[in-house]
């Protein structure tokens, strides 16, 4: 531990790769993505150009929600591998520069975490007040209105203590009583227990959930006027409350204030914290700012969008409104959403530009950036069977909503070997879907027009371009389609335009300025330098230097 505070802001601008343990590489042949796999892979991820590593939970757990559900926070579930294990991943990513951020599920824990049996045993135990309890109605029904995110109550009934407790996701997923401090502290030391190990920080997941109200009043009905919430589709019934009092997200702010002063005692780590909610893109700045709170924080603005001209813009402006003196992580697709590529609805023919405009547009925002595995490769959605389905969250909701899953399939590494050579076991824990296949690292590895390797040139472009890793954003008046904002760090300017449209388009540039392509960014459009005009095929984009 050091006793100085962090001086390292490797974070400011970096480029996070996203690994979901299940679906990257099994190296054991039983079907499931492991530790080893991963290390195995360490290279690869290298050769992108990425700073750092963020690997989704792989720590003991009866898996209801795939390592969400965390029984043991100090140990690895078997099916990953070891503790060993992962020191050796962790060993190996620093070897080849690479940091590495481990995905902490602190604001529940499995039913089958020893607290919540504790917890739940009576009234009058050391841990009664570890989990959020609450005496029914007279009547017998829950003590509110709160609706979890998987449907239906946020609250179970438990027959030992003969009250509810509450959960915001499965019910085999209690919520821990963060007003207790007894709680905090043992949150804490998880912390210390895996700093202590050498990890370069921690992902929170589902950070804006932390707190409730204590008197827990009922949430509101969500009125037409309100703006509909980015991290839930409508056909979930969360979706018609406004969750104010379920989950006050302002009271956990100083609860990440106490974690950045404990965090700080380690030199150069960083915490993400990933914040939904009504609001997200305001309450992710919040959570930001003054250089006090969280180092990153990303919501669900265009991580839900169809990534549409007003999609872009709205949730950039929101941001931009709003981070003050903070620092946001951007991010197109993840593990909880359908991919990028699919919610664009790329028309047959297009997907290659689809996936380089994503590339462009999402690595020039302001901010650090998470790349999902398999989105440097342009992988679409899996279309999946509901007999496919393995998450819980899109068997629920489906066929509204089945996005989970499909961003989830087995990753692609070899055209020719089965299940992209993912795994040797006869089939994987989830559907590989063939079409991946053409688009596996094999096949672009060696092609210098690959979706591959065009993230890999843009990657290592951007390191030495301070304008895009540190800049500051202005938004350009731009017609539909097209989205234009200049980056700027000092006296370096960057004017970055996109075009969201599989048709062409043109844009007529700022008057009174000298434009030159950038010599080291990639472009796709053409200037015509008398009339300051821009022709932008179908996904076009272009980085101008003036």
């Amino acid at each position: 531990m050091s006793s100085s505070p962090v001086s390292s802001e490797w974070w400011r601008g970096a480029v996070i790769y996203q690994v979901y343990p299940r679906s990257y590489m099994d190296s054991n042949g039983d079907g499931i993505g492991d530790l080893p796999g991963i290390e195995q892979r360490i290279p690869y991820i290298a050769s992108l150009g990425v700073d750092a590593i963020w690997i989704s939970p792989f720590f003991k757990s009866p898996m209801k929600d795939f390592g969400y559900d965390v029984s043991d926070y100090r140990d690895v579930d078997p099916i990953f591998g070891t503790l060993d294990d992962f020191k050796k991943l962790l060993d190996t990513a620093h070897k080849h520069g690479l940091k590495v951020l481990i995905d902490e599920v602190w604001s529940h824990t499995s039913d089958t975490h020893p607290w919540f049996h504790e917890s739940r045993s009576n009234k009058g135990n050391a841990k009664q007040d570890w989990y959020v309890w609450a005496d029914p109605k007279p009547d017998g029904t829950a003590p509110n209105n709160w609706l979890s995110y998987f449907g239906g109550p946020a609250w179970t009934w438990d027959s030992r203590r003969e009250q509810y407790y509450l959960h915001h996701f499965l019910s085999a997923q209690p919520a821990l009583n963060l007003w207790n401090p007894d709680v905090r502290k043992e949150i804490f030391d998880v912390a210390k227990f895996w700093l202590d190990m050498g990890v370069d920080g921690f992902r929170l997941d589902a950070i804006h959930t932390y707190y409730y109200d204590p008197d827990l009043k009922d949430n509101p009905t969500l009125l037409p006027t309100d703006p509909v919430p980015s991290d839930m589709p409508r056909s979930n019934p969360m979706s018609y409350q406004r969750r104010v009092n379920s989950m006050k997200v302002q009271d956990v702010i100083p609860t990440i204030e106490e974690l950045r002063r404990f965090v700080n005692q380690w030199e150069g780590r960083c915490l993400l914290g990933e914040v939904g909610g009504e609001d997200g893109e305001a309450t992710a700045a919040s959570y930001v700012q003054t250089g006090k709170r969280l180092h990153l924080a990303y919501s669900f603005g265009l991580l839900g969008s169809r990534m549409t001209y007003d999609d872009i813009l709205t949730t950039v402006r929101r941001v931009e409104d709003k981070i003050g003196d903070g620092w946001i992580c951007w991010a197109t697709s993840n593990h909880d959403t359908v991919r990028s590529l699919s919610r664009i609805h790329t028309p047959e023919g297009f997907e290659s530009e689809a996936a380089r405009l994503v590339m462009a547009l999402g690595l020039s925002l302001r901010g650090s950036y998470c790349l999902y595995q398999g989105e440097e490769l342009g992988l679409p959605q899996a279309k999946l069977a509901f007999e496919d389905l393995r998450d819980p969250y899109d068997i629920a909701l489906y066929p509204d909503h089945a996005g989970r899953d499909g961003a989830r399939t087995p990753m692609p590494w070899d055209k020719v070997l089965p299940h992209g050579g993912f795994t040797s076991a006869p089939s994987p824990w989830i559907k590989f879907w063939p079409e991946h296949s053409a688009l596996a690292v094999s096949e672009q590895h060696a092609n210098p027009l690959s979706t591959l390797n065009a993230y890999r040139a843009f990657l290592s472009a951007r390191k030495s371009i301070p304008a895009l890793t540190l800049g500051s954003l202005s938004i350009e008046e731009t017609p539909q389609p097209v989205v234009a904002w200049t980056r700027q760090h000092l006296d370096q300017r960057i004017l970055c335009i996109f075009n969201l449209s599989h048709d062409k388009a043109q844009w007529t540039l700022p008057a009174d300025k000298s434009y030159a392509l950038h010599p080291e960014l990639p472009v796709s459009a053409h200037l015509d330098l008398t009339l300051n005009l821009v022709d932008l095929p179908p996904y076009g984009f272009a980085f101008y230097t003036y």
